[in-house]
């Protein structure tokens, strides 16, 4: 394990224990997105089922368990403990009320879930069923994000531990796409082009984020979207 990876895994731990301790102390999980916490779930409870038939180290094994864990306890306080916080009405994509919509499909399960699960039969590393929901997992984990940025775009400003937790997300990410490419120039035989396309999409795709961020901190100032 490289530099790179290894700070990449400590942001993405730092994100849920940033994301855990803000609900708890503020007992609210306002500006937090339940369909973003909810793909995440499936994402690591798909793409770890490898727990039940494979050890690869006790790190990898334990960061596993945690991920899915935190989220799964993330999702658990969100409809439980701290429901009557939650920002129903700004946690919406293309006007859809529901996690999976009305009628006809929309919202997260037409723009995420059935896009990606299509994308993951067509390009996998395997026709098998591990390995379609192990891309599957990839192909989600880069559109998972969409929700709580939607959110953060309809209220254009964030609580300063959730916008902790945005940036330890998208920066964990970023972090791997450098270890990918030190991989690539360290490791003759590495190749791995479906989840390089994904990392860098996910990446890209908090740019905006990451910009208004590290501008309201140099300027001191409270973060705030345009618009």
């Amino acid at each position: 394990m490289n530099i790179f990876r290894l700070s990449a895994d400590m942001l993405h731990l730092l994100s849920f224990i940033v994301l855990l301790y803000r609900m708890r102390n503020q007992r609210s999980c306002r500006g937090v997105s339940l369909k973003t916490q909810i793909l995440f779930l499936v994402v690591f409870c798909c793409r770890y089922l490898d727990l039940f038939f494979s050890f690869i180290s006790l790190y990898n094994t334990m960061m596993k368990i945690f991920f899915i864990t935190a989220t799964a306890t993330t999702v658990y306080w969100m409809v439980t403990r701290y429901k009557l916080s939650y920002d129903g009405d700004n946690d919406l994509l293309h006007g859809d009320g529901s996690f999976f919509g009305f009628g006809a499909p929309h919202g997260v399960l037409l723009f995420i879930i059935l896009p990606c699960f299509l994308l993951a039969i067509i390009w996998n590393e395997g026709f098998e069923a591990f390995e379609i929901l192990w891309a599957f997992s990839i192909y989600l984990e880069a559109l998972a994000i969409v929700p709580q940025l939607f959110m953060l775009q309809k209220t254009k400003e964030g609580e300063a531990f959730t916008l902790l937790y945005i940036f330890c997300v998208g920066a964990y990410r970023g972090l791997y796409v450098v270890n990918w490419v030190y991989r690539f120039a360290t490791e003759p035989h590495y190749w791995q082009p479906l989840v390089w396309v994904s990392g860098v999409v996910q990446t890209l795709l908090y740019a905006d984020f990451f910009y208004y961020y590290f501008l309201a901190i140099k300027e001191g100032a409270k973060f705030q979207l345009p618009g």
